[in-house]
């Protein structure tokens, strides 16, 4: 393994030499900067584990050098050094993310434990991003949203508006509509992309339950708890909490998210000691909370602290238009994960989307894993779903119940001549029977997305 890289940064040049001296016997590469900017250049050239930093510099102070570090490489630990220490440069330094302060002249020990530590923990971060990574390439993507409607794209537009602030989100949908994966895909497009998301189902466990693995518990705290153990609150410190069905809480428990909510920390069942933590909030309901605000219910000023943003999932019977994409998805998942090539009668999607989904996209993938699972020929007929399909009505099945403008039947038709044509624009134009540019015209002012 190779030795650690780290980067000092000084406009000192003796105290640049020395400290650089110190940590070489201490086995690691150093290199130093005479300056913020030198700093920068020589970080876009090449990979450091660790930069050390003095504050009080010409030109670009190490603050500011400490504000470029976290912005563009993120999981990179700095380390802050003054002869003038205050309380002032402390609490700023930490506020803007520095791994830890020292002041000089400084203890050679104090100096050696806290780089130790401080590459400790990028070898961790290098760690979780490669195997973030390897899970990410092993999932083939599953996590991401799919869908090309005009629902979906206001959902994806919402995301990326609340995704990069702090904001307590509340998603609101059917069950099965994907409510999860809108969470994720906020959590992955934030600055607490590489830390963790712990998500949790409100309505599938007991109360007391909840309360221990929400805020964790003492030794002794109740019958069964020999030992002491840290709440999802703790482990998810620094990252993202996705509480689903947020209705289902007791009164007591949504006493004690608003307090979380409010105070920013916890405390342990059987404890009096108060724990803070640094979390982003992400609640979801299939239900209305406002409904059971007014039903006495729900606790209204905790109903406002997760009403900051607000982000409805449609149903699968509002975006029929993306079953043809939602169905190829989950067939070559599954048909990859069973080692089986199936391909697909042109009668099955009219078939399915002649349904009303009420179970939406996870009724939709059981489906689909059934009808692969069972399949002998490879080839899906309508003869390999259930009943219940078959005896489906033929013929306006592609759109909704409800009588819709005919642009939005326009709309449907050329998002589900596209797919079937992998995106390809001129055999599009030749099927339509209309010019490549109106094509394109009309696939702009739909807001649709192409392969080709």
């Amino acid at each position: 393994m190779s030795e650690p890289t780290i980067l000092v940064v000084d406009d000192d040049p003796s105290a640049l030499r020395a400290l650089i001296q110190v940590l070489r016997r201490e086995k690691y590469a150093a290199e130093g900067a005479s300056s913020a900017r030198d700093a920068l250049d020589k970080m876009r050239e090449r990979t450091f584990d660790l930069v050390i930093t003095d504050i009080r510099m010409e030109r670009m102070d190490g603050m500011e050098l400490l504000r470029s570090v976290r912005s563009e490489w993120p999981g990179l630990p700095v380390i802050v050094m003054t002869a003038f220490a205050s309380i002032d440069t402390a609490i700023r330094s930490i506020h803007e993310g520095a791994y830890d302060y020292l002041s000089k002249p400084y203890e050679i020990e104090d100096l050696r434990l806290t780089v130790r530590r401080a590459l400790e923990q990028s070898r961790l971060m290098h760690e979780n991003l490669t195997l973030r990574q390897n899970l990410l390439e092993e999932q083939d993507r599953e996590v991401e949203m799919i869908g090309m409607s005009p629902p979906m794209v206001e959902v994806y537009k919402m995301i990326a508006r609340v995704a990069r602030s702090a904001t307590t989100v509340l998603i609101q949908g059917e069950s099965g509509s994907g409510k999860e994966l809108v969470a994720r895909a906020i959590h992955a497009n934030s600055e607490r992309a590489t830390l963790p998301f712990v998500a949790v189902n409100c309505g599938a466990v007991t109360e007391t339950l909840l309360e221990s693995e929400l805020f964790g518990h003492v030794r002794g705290a109740f019958t069964g708890a020999a030992y002491t153990k840290q709440g999802l609150f703790e482990v998810a410190n620094k990252g993202t909490v996705f509480l689903d069905e947020i209705g289902e809480t007791s009164a007591n428990m949504q006493t004690r998210l608003l307090r979380v909510l409010e105070e920013r920390e916890i405390q342990r069942v059987g404890s009096m000691e108060r724990v803070p933590v640094d979390i982003r909030v992400i609640a979801a309901t299939n239900r209305s909370l406002q409904d059971l605000v007014k039903e006495s219910r729900f606790r209204e000023d905790l109903y406002y602290r997760l009403n900051v943003v607000t982000i409805g999932v449609p149903s699968l019977r509002e975006r029929l238009a993306d079953l043809p994409l939602l169905f190829d998805h989950f067939l070559k998942k599954h048909g990859r994960r069973m080692g089986k090539t199936i391909a697909v009668h042109a009668e099955v999607l009219e078939m399915l989307s002649g349904y009303r989904w009420p179970g939406n996209v996870r009724e939709l993938e059981n489906v689909v894993e059934r009808a692969v699972t069972l399949n002998t020929t490879g080839l899906l007929t309508s003869s390999d779903f259930n009943e219940e399909f078959q005896r489906l009505p033929k013929g306006s099945a592609l759109f909704p119940d409800e009588l819709v403008p005919l642009d939005e039947i326009e709309r449907q038709y050329i998002l589900h001549v596209l797919h079937r044509l992998n995106g390809n624009m001129s055999r599009a134009a030749e099927v339509l029977q209309i010019d490549r540019r109106t094509l394109y015209r009309m696939v702009e002012r739909f807001g649709a997305k192409t392969g080709a």
